[in-house]
């Protein structure tokens, strides 16, 4: 039986309108399992209202009381850990593993913004002037919409939707349509723990309801995550509709690995960065610039490990990777490494092969690794997305340096040496927003804040951590002087202190 999604809206399950559908997939054996409505504008309005009747009394609501909120929504969380993982894994593809580590990463976020109080303390100066002081204040924007993409239906909803809330905002949150059940557990989980209703409101959908967000009067901001393109078109279409924008796209993230490296913790490090969900990650390594004499010694333990990957569905504990997320994923993924050997790029291991007996239906390619790869390939210069490694072999560090800082993305980056002034060289001159020193995927903890360089940001605000606070919230300075009983009559000059 394939079920029938809804919204959330106003803490309650709301029944789609619209009278359109999109189909949710089992990625393992390439069935469909329920159906989701694809919100109106209309649609998309009724939630927003329920943000702004909620807004007032939540932003006057204490912080402290906010916070509160916070806390108790981490013990379900962890709670329903399990649950939220095994509904990533069935919509998603990715193992139980992968998807729990997904929901933890959320939770620290949401562990952060219990402690959003002590971030929105101001900052106050007695005596400006003469028996004048002045303070500033940091207070919330109203109804703010997040625009979250498949590959992590938990975590990136969770890098928005807590700080936004704890600091007095009410959200309206647009998942995926390829795995929206996540988004509507996590609105409910929020309800449970003692938020009112429409302060977190979800409304499912596709370009039409992410259109209408962007254009619609009473969102304040907009936040999203996904693919360069698309990033670029709701940062300058929420910009034109005068909304604070902070919009995250795409990468090619490359790991330098120096002939002086651990060769095998870098092998380590490449198999999980690169073939963990499947590459679909945003700060997934996809190349690997092996410096000098490093290509062959890092080739000889690679090729091997890639060929033996364990690839199965979300329900089997041994897997190490899963399927990608649709038919239309595969089909695009399958279609780069087609073009990687026509563009003369040497494929050493091809997981177009890999057939798994009971999920032949199933969305499965295996590890791809290609050696060879030059900087003018497609395979090179575009994000894939998938399960594909290249190689590019580079004749010194500083060759390796210059391949980093000239690609238009600049997500993440790592290098891999034991020596200590090329990490340090390469930490301060990589033109890249997050850098790993042997460590493959240097996603900040969430009282850090996460984000890219060049084309793989539009905005000036990262999300979560400090940043995300300075997102979702606008300074009020107040200057004030109270009355003596004596007055001095009106000035008509600039004033100033005295």
């Amino acid at each position: 039986m394939v079920g029938e999604l809804s919204h959330f809206i106003g803490g309650k399950k709301v029944t789609g309108q619209s009278g359109r559908f999109g189909d949710v997939y089992n990625p393992a054996t390439g069935e469909v399992t329920s159906r989701v409505p694809l919100a109106s504008a209309a649609e998309l309005d009724v939630a927003v209202q329920s943000g702004k009747d909620a807004f007032s009394r939540w932003a006057q609501t204490p912080p402290l009381t906010r916070a509160r909120v916070m806390f108790r929504y981490k013990e379900l969380l962890e709670k329903n850990r399990d649950a939220l993982a095994r509904i990533i894994g069935s919509e998603h593809g990715k193992v139980l593993a992968d998807a729990t580590g997904e929901v933890t990463r959320g939770i620290e976020v949401v562990e952060f913004a219990c402690g959003v109080p002590s971030l929105l303390k101001g900052e106050f100066t007695e005596n400006v002037g003469t028996n004048v002081d002045s303070y500033s204040v940091r207070q919330p924007l109203g109804v703010v919409a997040g625009i979250t993409p498949f590959n992590f239906p938990a975590m990136v909803p969770m890098w928005m939707f807590p700080v936004a809330i704890a600091c007095g905002n009410t959200f309206v949150l647009k998942p995926s349509e390829r795995d929206p059940s996540t988004g509507l557990l996590l609105a409910e989980l929020l309800l449970e723990a003692g938020a009112p209703a429409g302060v977190l409101n979800v409304v499912n959908g596709d370009k039409a309801a992410v259109d209408a967000i962007l254009a619609h009067p009473d969102i304040a901001a907009v936040s999203f995550v996904g693919s360069t393109p698309i990033a670029e078109y709701v940062y300058h279409t929420g910009a034109a509709h005068n909304k604070r924008v902070q919009a995250l796209g795409g990468a090619k993230n490359h790991m330098v690995v120096l002939p002086d490296a651990d060769m095998d913790q870098a092998t380590d490090a490449l198999m999980g960065a690169a073939y963990g969900s499947a590459g679909e990650r945003c700060m997934a390594v996809s190349v690997a610039v092996a410096v000098g004499s490093a290509g062959d010694a890092l080739l000889e333990k690679l090729a091997p490990r890639v060929r033996n990957l364990r690839i199965g569905p979300y329900t089997d504990p041994e897997a190490e990777m899963g399927p990608l997320v649709t038919k239309q994923a595969y089909d695009r993924v399958r279609g780069y490494v087609d073009q990687g050997i026509k563009e003369g790029a040497k494929l050493v291991v091809d997981g177009r092969v890999t057939k798994l007996q009971g999920y032949e239906k199933g969305f499965f390619l295996g590890g791809c690794l290609f050696d060879e790869v030059k900087p003018e390939m497609r395979i090179y210069r575009e994000e894939i997305f998938g399960p594909v490694l290249s190689v590019v072999r580079s004749r010194d560090y500083e060759a390796a340096l210059d391949l980093v800082n000239s690609h238009e993305f600049g997500n993440g980056t790592a290098i891999f040496t034991r020596d200590g002034d090329a990490a340090r060289d390469f930490s301060a001159r990589a033109k890249i927003g997050m850098v790993g020193v042997n460590v493959p995927i240097p996603v900040p903890m969430a009282f850090h804040s996460f984000g890219g360089w060049k084309r793989s940001i539009f905005g000036d605000h990262y999300v979560h951590g400090p940043e995300g606070v300075r997102f979702y919230t606008r300074l009020k300075t107040v200057t004030s002087r109270w009355p003596a009983g004596i007055r001095a009559g009106a000035e008509y000059v600039m004033p100033t202190m005295r």
